[in-house]
């Protein structure tokens, strides 16, 4: 990764963000919602004002040349991305700051660092690009079994190191960002083409440990499908999985470590299955009356066995929220690509199933559709709205999202069920009427992933215990509903309550019993997934 540095509050690197227009473009659609000319905004601590408790462990002198306790590096490394992450850094809150983070260049290293933070009692923390939303990076220190925090930095391992054209897969190290990744690629005429939203800030390793969703709608809907052998370096040892196209040989060691959440150990190397880069592409934005006509459309193109690479739909409300229509209609992003033939044919039975539902597409069968109209201003803000929520936190503005799955049978219900669980949370938190919006992220055969927004009005001084009510209440009814707590962005902490109660309990016994045996002393990540 080159240039600036990331910021040690809010997304990207330093001296990037939204323009004016954008800035004012996001807070019209805020002060016509609420009826606010303007909003408190609070100012957020310089990194100069924070205060930092002292390092409470010094790394010995074996490896005190790739760690440092700076106050930009522990700070930088304190939180992740969620609503919570930022509202406790506004607030001047870096208690959870490590106390060493380590800059390691190798699997020697990260296994030093590991043994040391072992005799030291310090919890140890992976740390990809830190675009975690859900509570997975910060440091966690119960004061008993761990006294110190101790995050291992892995943006140094960041090679392609080996690429196989004739089985078209590549050996790529765990901390390569993805821009870096798909660099390095190019040259070769591949692509691992796995684009999640955090994409230019997260890594090979943290979309693995997470079972990060990416850009492909269907099909190849997460990393999981591209992992073909992994390497990890646990407190007990290297664990390195066979290198095959598939196995029936027992229960997957690899799939024991894909979401692993940093809990088992440090990703340092997996071997990725390849893709040519995409010549070919047909893209349309289609209009429908209804969300749920949308979705029917969506549920015929699903089950066609079309596999578009792009068949995402917005609620009206979503599609005015982002610009990419006036609030009256539903509009979906479909798009197809390929590396070896025209996906023409598709893209015309694909329109032929959103006709059956009454959908009107605004463009279709361009090359570069995908980037025009309602889809490419969905986009552009699409790439762009991460960086919205470092002014509105402080501005009071409690805007966050939550992704799920559900089967097709009781989508439209479900939807129903959770939209107005948390809009009745909006009005019980704050007093005032908020919005809650869908649309879809991923779509299957069997059932889509709906991915909801909320909108709320919060108050200075209780925008944590009230987005920790929104939240709650929403989780509750994905739960409650038959739902899934999280679709792609991981449990971290946030979602731990809920993946509790959705997870069996004698699996919970079984990952307890595999966190013992590659974690003896519980260091790696506590607090994420599973009790030690």
């Amino acid at each position: 990764m080159s240039g600036a540095r990331l910021k040690h509050y809010g997304w990207g690197r330093e001296g990037e963000g939204m323009t004016p227009a954008e800035q004012d473009f996001v807070l019209g659609r805020y002060r016509a919602k609420f009826a606010r000319d303007k909003f408190e905004t609070v100012p957020v601590p310089r990194l100069e004002d924070l205060k930092l408790r002292p390092a409470r462990v010094k790394p010995p002198a074996a490896i005190a040349h790739f760690c440092t306790s700076d106050r930009y590096d522990r700070a930088a490394h304190a939180y992740g991305k969620s609503y919570p992450d930022y509202v406790r850094a506004m607030l001047g809150d870096y208690d959870c700051a490590p106390d060493v983070v380590a800059y390691p260049r190798n699997e020697t290293e990260i296994s030093a660092v590991v043994d040391w933070a072992g005799t030291v009692s310090a919890c140890l923390t992976p740390f990809g690009g830190g675009s975690s939303v859900c509570g997975g990076v910060e440091p966690q220190v119960d004061g008993i079994r761990h006294k110190s925090a101790v995050t291992l930095d892995l943006r140094h391992l960041d090679k392609v190191v080996e690429i196989d054209q004739t089985s078209r897969a590549a050996l790529i190290e765990g901390g390569t960002f993805g821009p870096s990744l798909e660099n390095q690629l190019k040259p070769h005429g591949v692509t691992l083409r796995h684009f999640p939203q955090s994409f230019e800030y997260s890594t090979l390793g943290g979309w693995i440990a997470t079972r990060s969703g990416g850009h492909f709608a269907s099909l190849y809907t997460h990393i999981d499908d591209f992992v073909e052998s992994l390497r990890v370096v646990t407190p007990r040892g290297i664990l390195e999985t066979r290198r095959l196209p598939g196995s029936g040989a027992g229960p997957s060691p690899d799939r024991m470590l894909i979401g692993s959440e940093g809990t088992l150990g440090i990703i340092s190397r997996a071997w990725m299955r390849l893709q040519p880069r995409p010549k070919f592409r047909a893209g349309a934005s289609i209009r429908f009356q209804s969300f749920f006509a949308a979705a029917r459309a969506v549920r015929a193109i699903a089950q066609a066995g079309l596999y578009p690479s792009n068949c995402r739909i917005l609620d009206p409300q979503e599609a005015f929220n982002t610009g990419a229509a006036d609030g009256s209609a539903a509009i979906m992003v479909l798009g197809f690509e390929s590396g070896d033939h025209s996906p023409d044919a598709w893209m015309t039975r694909a329109l032929e199933c959103c006709g059956d539902h009454g959908g009107k597409p605004e463009a279709a069968n361009a090359g570069d559709a995908h980037l025009e109209g309602a889809a490419g201003i969905w986009r552009n803000a699409f790439i762009r709205m991460p960086y919205a929520r470092e002014f509105l936190t402080p501005a009071g503005l409690i805007n966050d999202t939550f992704e799920t799955a559900i089967t097709w049978d009781r989508f439209e219900t479900f939807h129903d069920r959770v939209k107005s669980a948390t809009e009745r949370a909006i009005v019980a938190a704050t007093g005032v009427k908020g919005e809650v919006t869908c649309r879809f992220t991923h779509v299957y055969p069997d059932g889509p992933a709906p991915y909801f927004s909320f909108h709320a009005l919060g108050r200075h001084g209780a925008l944590l215990e009230q987005w920790q009510v929104i939240k709650n209440a929403a989780s509750d009814a994905l739960i409650d509903a038959g739902g899934t707590i999280t679709h792609h962005h991981a449990v971290g902490r946030d979602h731990r309550p809920w993946y509790d109660r959705q997870r069996p309990e004698l699996f919970a016994s079984s990952l307890r019993a595999v966190k013992k045996e590659l974690d003896p002393n519980g260091m790696l990540n506590p607090g994420v997934l599973i009790d030690a």
